[in-house]
């Protein structure tokens, strides 16, 4: 069998950080960034991100791979089985914040009674009282608490603190014990101090903290998440009892959240500002993500690319005019494991075109249209729980400019907010403009233009403000929607330029030689659209009001019409001049319907401009069907 070629081993990793890390290049590429390396000191307790940014990918490492400054990891993944069973948890007495804190508390004294009890036989000699208590305790509950090393342990679970858990391992030994805790969630949290209680004995006797501390890890929230009360309650429980940890287990014991950022950000709670310094919101700049896409190649191809070979040796040096580096960021979201699906795209589409030695720029071109319509669908499910409407608002941008003032987008919605608000009741009050404006830039889709530059959600996420009214269509979408252009007007149609050009090859035309200087009807139409272009030309550079690409879209396409009718006199056969005029007359109509319908600046410098476009192009029909006419009408 041949030696594969270095693109056919090229190969940036698993969608998931699980099969990623039983691969191999979660392990061999993997990033120690900021977020990691916070966890791993214990100086931040919640990792914050958005899907796909790589809190995962932390989790995994740290539980198989172990943390560093821990004697030990335990997982905590509540599954979708226990969903409902979990969300629905009450004990009476107990709000449904306190009752959830008191389940997830008892979660964790179980999964430190379970690890205390394994590395007790770690240590020489005889072991204390304390651990025998619980290794006893855990004997006693085995039905309830399952095997030692499940990486769950909701299920039953939850019966035990009920009122089901033996405690007489440590000298509780009959009901009567909580006949003076009159309700149920008196006695639930009777019970729980009891374990804890045993739990921090049992760590002081061992007295190896820190050195041998457990780590909590706690992941995949959003599979038992479902935006309804009982969600995050259950979510603002783990919180109080994650911080409840340090109370009391001291240095002993050690919790890692890792949560979705919009499951987060929709809580509310009074104490919610008490956990600001335990947050930590993960976020990749570009210069983080080519380090890491770099780490990844290194470790598939087994050889130390360097940053020159892997952009201009086995990419190519510049997309579109472009850095290789800069238009794959630019057309992904910031965030792995986007980048991982567009790069392994753009491997599989080299191989299937043929392309075994190196990637070319057609093939990052198509794997560009394929990764836009992934991360429309994926957009979609990401967010299906909190946004069940969002897939219906994408038909606003469809076959558009990516750039849009909210002027055009209020009447956009406006065709469709009645419809929506019949399909989705529940959600009436975002299915306003500014709320559709909000949800739209909070989940990626739409940036806003800020300064001189477009800003889309990130850290810190400073909301949409009231007088910001220029949008852009995030790269990442613009080829699904086809929405590839500032103003979606389209390039002028080059056809006809293209056969001048070939008429008139690449030299020097001398034009009295050939003897095409004399005036003629079809020399004068090509003068009277050479004076139009240049006066549109000087009304669109003076458009300060118009967004900067709109007007550089429009001067662009407008010198290109320009262009073309300079050469067009010089062609051999002769061109159909008023072909020519027509096709302009027509574009230029084209440009003025689309700034009226999408009110590119909200005032008069839209209706301006488009007014002088429709008021040419009205001229250089009348000229191509009315015979000439004297040239100080332009």
């Amino acid at each position: 069998m041949s030696e594969l070629s270095v693109v056919e081993r090229l190969y940036f990793g698993r969608d998931d950080a699980e099969r990623d890390f039983a691969d191999g290049l979660l392990q061999e590429g993997f990033k120690e960034t900021a977020a990691y390396n916070a966890v791993v000191s214990g100086r931040k307790m919640m990792v914050i991100g958005r899907k796909g940014v790589g809190k995962s990918a932390i989790c995994v490492r740290l539980a198989s791979a172990g943390a560093p400054h821990y004697g030990g990891t335990a997982l905590i993944t509540p599954d979708d089985a226990a969903g409902e069973e979990i969300r629905q948890f009450e004990l009476a007495g107990l709000t449904g914040d306190h009752a959830k804190s008191l389940m997830w508390r008892y979660v964790f004294a179980l999964r430190a009674a379970q690890y205390v009890v394994r590395h007790a036989a770690d240590h020489t000699g005889r072991p204390p009282a304390s651990v025998k208590a619980l290794r006893s305790f855990l004997k006693a509950n085995q039905e309830l608490i399952g095997e030692p090393r499940d990486s769950s342990g909701f299920g039953q679970w939850l019966q035990g603190l009920r009122g089901s858990l033996s405690l007489e391992a440590f000298g509780v030994k009959a009901s009567a014990d909580f006949n003076q805790t009159p309700t149920e969630g008196a006695r639930a949290a009777h019970r729980l101090r009891i374990l804890e209680d045993g739990v921090r004995g049992a760590f002081v006797d061992l007295g190896c903290a820190p050195a041998h501390r457990l780590l909590l890890l706690v992941d995949q929230l959003e599979q038992v998440w479902s935006a309804d009360v009982e969600s995050n309650s259950l979510i603002i429980g783990l919180l109080l009892a994650a911080r409840h940890l340090g109370s009391q287990y001291g240095s002993s014991l050690k919790c890692a959240l890792f949560l979705r950022s919009d499951i987060y950000d929709a809580l509310s709670f009074g104490e919610g500002d008490k956990f600001r310094s335990d947050e930590l919101r993960v976020e990749w700049t570009g210069s983080d993500l080519e380090d890491l896409v770099l780490r990844r190649a290194r470790a598939s191809v087994r050889a130390e690319l360097t940053a020159q070979q892997l952009w201009g040796g086995i990419f190519p040096r510049t997309v579109r005019g472009r850095d290789t580096a800069s238009y794959l960021l630019s057309h992904a979201l910031p965030r792995p494991r986007d980048l991982i699906q567009y790069l392994n795209e753009c491997q599989s589409t080299a191989i299937g075109n043929g392309h075994h030695d190196r990637i070319h720029e057609s093939d990052i071109v198509t794997a560009t249209r394929r990764f836009s319509e992934w991360k429309l669908k994926d957009l979609v499910q990401e967010y299906l729980v909190a946004h069940p409407f969002l897939e219906r608002l994408f038909p606003l941008f469809q076959n558009s400019g990516y750039l849009v003032t909210r002027a055009a987008l209020r009447s956009r919605v406006e065709w469709t907010q009645d419809t929506l608000r019949r399909e989705f009741p529940a959600y009436a009050q975002a299915l306003t403009l500014d709320g559709i404006i909000r949800t739209l830039y909070e989940v990626g889709f739409l940036g806003v233009r800020r300064g001189h530059g477009t800003v889309y959600a990130g850290v810190p996420l400073l909301p949409v403000q009231p007088h910001e009214d220029e949008f852009h269509l995030h790269p990442c979408f613009r080829e699904a929607l086809g929405a590839t252009s500032a103003a979606g007007i389209g390039a002028y149609d080059r056809l006809v330029a293209d056969s001048i050009r070939g008429q008139v090859g690449s030299g020097h035309v001398d034009a009295t030689a050939r003897g095409v200087t004399r005036v003629s009807r079809g020399y004068a139409l090509l003068g009277r659209l050479q004076r139009a272009c240049r006066s549109i030309l000087d009304r669109a550079t003076r458009s300060d009001g118009l967004p900067a690409e709109v007007r550089t879209e429009i001067v662009t396409q407008v010198r290109r019409i320009l262009d073309d009718t300079e050469h067009a006199p010089y062609a051999e056969p002769p061109v159909a001049e008023d072909r020519i005029v027509l096709a302009a007359a027509s574009y230029f109509h084209s440009l003025a319907s689309r700034l009226r319908r999408d009110a590119m600046d909200g005032g008069d410098v839209a209706d301006g401009l488009a007014a002088h476009l429709t008021e040419q192009s009205t001229r250089l029909v009348r000229a191509v069907g009315g015979g000439l006419v004297g040239s100080g009408e332009s």
